[in-house]
This record gives structure tokens, sequence and C-alpha cells, in this order.
């Protein structure tokens, strides 16, 4: 007899703060080669030689900044949303949740998952746009890890879901009083990737970033274009919301290395925005469903310092999707398609 089961996905985050959980998150994360593409020896190198000596003190005193009695944000809203997405489904479809970096492990999640009776999984990873950095790396391993573990279960996965309807009405949701308020310019704030991210995932290999507008021209490429689907939430975001073509723009964030990554940068829109007038800035960042380190200090506190120290006046984050009323609805819609019919 078969048995459903729904495994959400997100990316990760350190045990605690000390230097030593988020070294050891770090090396996760960054030797994952749909991260740091490089050859393996190249890869080594850079992470353990370049990256983790000093990024790790870093990291782990950013950490701190947003750390709650609970553990890490992310941890913690991932995991009331899964207890809430178990009670929506009853005892008919068994939810779990793993990160993947760290803990709650994917291992971990599909054990559970095989010693539940669980034959037939549907994997949502909790990034609504493509990229090899996020959304495929988490399929991929889930299967990996799957075939490992549990290797009778039949396993399927979501598409990205950047111009769905109801993630869209979660967002608009999410963000209505903020809109309502007084404010100068909304800004779009998207995790950033490094270009040749996009040019690897395109499979024409003719298509992204080729021109200035490719993500407006439609391609068979968009299905896996990070940057198309980020544009594509925007445009949709603005028709649900109304938002005039002035009181927005798009840019890009956590960009690391030198490499050319997804223009404008974050940082510097940022500081643009403040020295042409602008002095109340919101900033939103669609790509993370539930608040993080690069939301909670990377925007809300470092990105404040700098619009300040521009001359912006006042700042405001719109917090993530994290647990809104309107974003549990979309998940279970979302799951609910993914499973087809089931009783719950």
């Amino acid at each position: 007899m078969s048995k459903q089961g729904v495994l959400l996905v997100n990316l990760g985050s350190p045990d605690s703060t000390s230097v030593g959980d988020v070294r050891k998150y770090l090396r996760e994360f960054l030797m994952d080669p749909r991260v740091l593409d490089s050859p393996w020896l190249i890869r080594w190198w850079v992470v353990h030689l370049a990256i983790l000596p000093a990024r790790s003190a870093q990291s782990a005193e950013a950490y701190e900044k947003i750390w709650t009695n609970e553990g890490s944000p992310l941890v913690v809203t991932s995991r009331n949303v899964q207890r809430e997405m178990q009670r929506r489904f009853g005892e008919n479809v068994v939810v779990e949740l793993a990160m993947r970096y760290q803990n709650p492990s994917l291992a971990s999640a599909i054990g559970r998952l095989r010693d539940e009776g669980v034959t037939d999984l549907f994997v949502l990873p909790l990034f609504p746009h493509y990229a090899m950095s996020s959304f495929e790396t988490a399929v991929v391993r889930a299967k990996e890890v799957a075939s490992q573990r549990a290797p009778g279960m039949k396993l399927t996965n979501a598409e990205p879901y950047p111009a769905d309807p109801d993630y869209i009405a979660a967002l608009a949701a999410s963000a209505a009083d903020h809109l309502a308020a007084d404010y100068d310019h909304l800004l779009f704030s998207f995790h950033g990737l490094p270009e040749r991210h996009l040019r690897k995932a395109d499979p024409s290999g003719t298509h992204c970033l080729a021109t200035p507008n490719c993500c407006e021209t439609a391609s068979p490429a968009h299905a896996t274009c990070y940057r198309a689907q980020c544009f594509a939430t925007v445009r949709a975001f603005v028709e649900a919301t109304g938002l005039p073509p002035q009181k927005y723009s798009v840019a890009f964030q956590s960009r690391l290395g030198r490499d050319p990554w997804l223009k404008p940068y974050t940082d510097l829109e940022i500081t643009r925005l403040a020295e042409t007038g602008v002095k109340k800035l919101l900033v939103i960042c669609p790509a993370f469903v539930a608040d993080c380190l690069e939301t909670l200090e990377e925007i809300a506190m470092r990105g404040r310092d700098i619009f300040l120290e521009a001359g912006g006046r006042e700042f405001d984050l719109i917090p993530c999707l994290n647990e809104h009323p309107r974003w549990l609805d979309a998940l279970e819609n979302l799951l609910r398609r993914g499973l087809g019919p089931c009783r719950s």
C-alpha cells in the first residue's frame, strides 16, 4: 500500500554561532560543486586556504547578531512551517524538513520518511527560483540520498515557482502594510549568482546574458535561468500591487569573490538610491521565503548602515514570507498540486 510524504528543503545554517560550527557549515556549502563550480583541487584550495581562515570568524560574528534563543532563524521558521503543513495534511501525509547543508540533514529526514512507510515522496525546495546552487543541488542531493537510504521510494519534485499566483499573492500580502505607508522607493534584492552559472544553465549556450534584454526575449532557456525568473517575480508582483515603474528597482546581493556576478549589486544600488535623493527606502527579498543571515544581517543591518551613511533617512526591510498566513496557504496549495489527490 502506498503512502505519501513531503520533504521541504531549505539551504541550511550552522548548528551554533561558534567558529567551529560556522566553519563546518561553510565548508560543506562551499565545497558543493554546484556552488563553487571549479575543479575539485582548485575548489579545495580556495575554500580551505582562501575563504575559511578569515570568513569563518566573520560569519560567526554575523550569525551572533541574528541568533535567537531557539537557534537559527532560518531553521526555526522552517521547522514551524513544516509543523503547520503536517497539521494541515494530517496523518495520511508525512511532512518532513531538511536542510541541504547541516541539520536537520537530508539523510535523517529521508530516513524518518522511510521508517514511517512513505513510498511516494514529493520534494519541494524552498527556493522559488531555479539556480544550480540552490534549487538544483537540493533536488539532486535529495535523489542521491533517497537512492541510498530508501531505494524503493518513488521521488518527484516541484518545479520552480517564480510567478506562481499563490506565491505572488503571498508576497503582495506580506508587503501590503509597508506599501501602504509613506516611502520613496522599493528595492527588490535577490540573492546574486556568478554570471557563469547562468551561462552554464543555458541549454542553448547562446541566450543568457548574450544581449541586454535577454530576459525579456522568450526562450526555453528561461526554464533554468535564475535572472529571468527573478524578473518574472518582479513583473508579477508589480502587476498584483499596481506598483508604479518609477517606484522600484532590482538588484542582487551576497556576491563572493572577484568573478562578475549579476548586476546591479545591492550595496551599490542602495548607495546610488540615497545619493539620487531617495530618503525612505523599502527593501524586499523575494528569493528567500524565510528570514536568514542574508536578510537580517546583510540587508537589515549592513544595508541600513550603507543607506544612512549615503544620505538616506529611513530604511525598512519587508520581512520574508516566514509564517505569513497567505504563504502557508500558498505552500499548502503547491504541495497539494504536487501530491495529486490525497486524503487529509
